[in-house]
């Protein structure tokens, strides 16, 4: 007879709000249920994917679910507009066309409504791309939270700007855009009346437009990352992983507002997996680091442009490390679920 030593098995399994979150749990719901669903191809999880067929093409979906609808800085359209914007920039493409489905809940106040897709039309008009078609669906009271949209952008890729999660090299210079956590905590805030959103507000807005000056640097541009869901941590870990190389960075180097430093102080969070919608992870070859920040900063996305880290010639694959103010390491891990629910 054999004995087996048994493993947990669950017959009553559910979605937690953590598998949304972009970190760890993400990617069991992805590994366990999602791609096995779909016969997916098991390679680097990018923000955007090219279209067979036709590789100078991008194509992305998001949903955005964020409670509140209204934020400082910013509202459930025009985030709508600038993640899937953002999501086809880190493919090194321009957007040139957006759908939009809406799924509104019986109840929502029109003048609510048309608030939010007069925002979603400037930002779309701002980023220079048209809604070209979309959907409109009515659900039932209580069957959903107010309003969910639902984006899908079409992009076209610059010349030799072909970003990958999977492309980062030993040597490569880690450079920030900006700085992070605003988002998030100004969302936070915002929903639960903390208070904080008076001296923050988020950062979301476009980003193809700073990725377009990275384009005479061409393949030394080797990743382009907006991190989103899960914060820096959680993209660094990506990127570290889907490209099998190790990653450290200077807690220094790292700009953190104060007032989302002291909101994260008081809250028990990190800023580093905060979620953020306009600023971005670039790794670039060392030798074009200095001219790659100078093309950030050439345009007001970037203006805060940083190098905050490398990526090490040898060490653990898929391992993000952060130096210290002491100068002392320690791990950044792979955030596991969701510490600020329904950000984006």
């Amino acid at each position: 007879m054999t004995i087996q030593c048994p493993t947990p098995h669950h017959d009553d399994e559910v979605v937690l709000l953590g598998h949304g979150a972009g970190g760890r749990l993400t990617a069991e719901l992805l590994d366990r249920v999602i791609l096995p669903a779909l016969d997916g191809d098991p390679g680097p999880m990018e923000d955007a994917a090219l279209l067979p067929g036709y590789r100078e093409l991008v194509i992305s979906t998001d949903s955005f679910v964020v409670s509140p609808l209204f934020f400082p800085g910013g509202d459930i359209g025009s985030l709508a507009v600038h993640g899937t914007v953002n999501d086809l920039a880190m493919r090194g493409a321009w957007p040139v066309a957006l759908s939009v489905s809406l799924i509104v809940e019986e109840g929502l106040p029109l003048t609510e409504l048309r608030a939010v897709l007069s925002s979603l039309g400037k930002a779309a008009q701002d980023a220079g791309v048209p809604v070209v078609t979309g959907d409109t669906k009515v659900v039932g009271r209580g069957a959903a939270d107010r309003l969910f949209i639902n984006t899908t952008g079409i992009g076209q890729r610059h010349g030799s700007l072909h970003p990958s999660a999977a492309l980062a090299r030993p040597g490569d210079a880690v450079l920030l855009s900006g700085p992070i956590g605003l988002h998030g905590t100004t969302v936070l805030s915002t929903r639960e009346g903390l208070g904080f959103e008076g001296d923050i507000a988020s950062d979301t807005r476009p980003l193809h437009r700073l990725v377009r000056t990275l384009m005479p640097l061409g393949a030394d541009v080797h990743v382009l990352r907006d991190p989103t869901r899960g914060g820096l941590a959680a993209s660094l870990n990506e990127i570290a992983r889907d490209s099998s190389v190790a990653v450290e960075i200077e807690e220094s180097a790292v700009p953190v507002p104060k007032p989302v430093a002291s909101a994260c102080d008081l809250l028990g969070l990190d800023p580093l997996v905060v979620a953020n919608e306009g600023c971005l992870v670039a790794f670039v070859a060392a030798d074009a680091a200095e001219d790659a920040l100078s093309a950030m900063r050439s345009v007001g996305e970037g203006s805060g442009a940083v190098r905050i880290g490398e990526v090490l010639p040898d060490g653990p694959a898929g391992r993000v490390t952060l130096r210290t103010l002491v100068g002392a390491r320690r791990i950044v891990e792979m955030p596991l679920g969701e510490q600020l629910p329904r950000i984006c």
